[in-house]
């Protein structure tokens, strides 16, 4: 059985090392590819690898930096042309965002060394965020901070204090008023700091989180590569 076709996180770690690494020395026996293809093997993404001996191992490392040679405009020779549409898409999205890109980057290898954290993250279900820009790395980082029951009791505990009530920072909506007794204390919080900002090792502070009902919720997250809905929240919040 083949092993899967890369995934979104494990070619953005194959991207930083790219940006990073001269190409005479992208091969198999290059240290820092082999300590890739460690940390690769790390990503809490497959449950199943088909070939654990040649899953992701230095020589497919070496290959898939071999890949964006071909699709990098400013390397003159011609790479390995068997590079996938995601290959092309990521390098793409990030070739002129490096600092951002490697702020990402940065933030998925602190995660993952991190083997309580892992454990955590790979208990949160996969959803619809496959493709977002950052990867399902971060984007389980971000839902692991919103659930992190302690500072999500001290936000509404705040709120209640401050306002006495807990309503939606985007639309408004009461649970409370519209439901009574069985609404009071009930609101979802959202996570506020973009995906690329987060940092595994800081604590969440209650200015990260907005109080929002379930729909505005679900909305935030899926455009949760798009800053502008952190924006939105800030504005209303500031408002009260």
């Amino acid at each position: 059985m083949r092993n899967p076709k890369w995934h979104r996180d494990e070619i953005i770690l194959a991207l930083d090392l790219y940006f990073r690494l001269e190409s005479g020395k992208i091969h198999a026996g290059n240290p820092e590819v082999i300590e890739l293809s460690k940390l690769i093997n790390l990503l809490p993404i497959y449950e199943i690898k088909p070939d654990e001996v040649k899953f992701r191992n230095p020589n497919g490392v070496s290959l898939k930096l071999s890949n964006f040679l071909a699709i990098d405009d400013s390397h003159p020779g011609k790479g390995m042309s068997s590079y996938s549409k995601l290959d092309e898409e990521i390098f793409n999205e990030f070739k002129n965002e490096k600092p951002r890109f490697s702020q990402i980057a940065q933030t998925i290898k602190i995660t993952i060394s991190n083997p309580e954290l892992i454990e955590s993250l790979s208990r949160i279900e996969n959803d619809d965020m496959e493709s977002v820009v950052e990867g399902q790395v971060l984007y389980k980082l971000h839902k692991y901070r919103e659930r992190n029951k302690k500072i999500v009791s001290k936000k509404k505990a705040n709120s209640l204090k401050k306002f006495g009530k807990l309503e939606c920072e985007i639309c408004g909506f009461d649970f409370h008023l519209k439901y009574g007794e069985l609404g009071y204390g009930f609101i979802e919080c959202h996570h506020m700091v973009p995906l690329y900002a987060l940092n595994s090792v800081t604590e969440t502070r209650l200015d990260d989180l907005a109080l929002v009902c379930a729909n505005c919720h679900r909305m935030l997250h899926r455009r949760i590569s798009n800053e502008s809905n952190f924006n939105i929240i800030s504005k209303k919040g500031n408002d009260k």
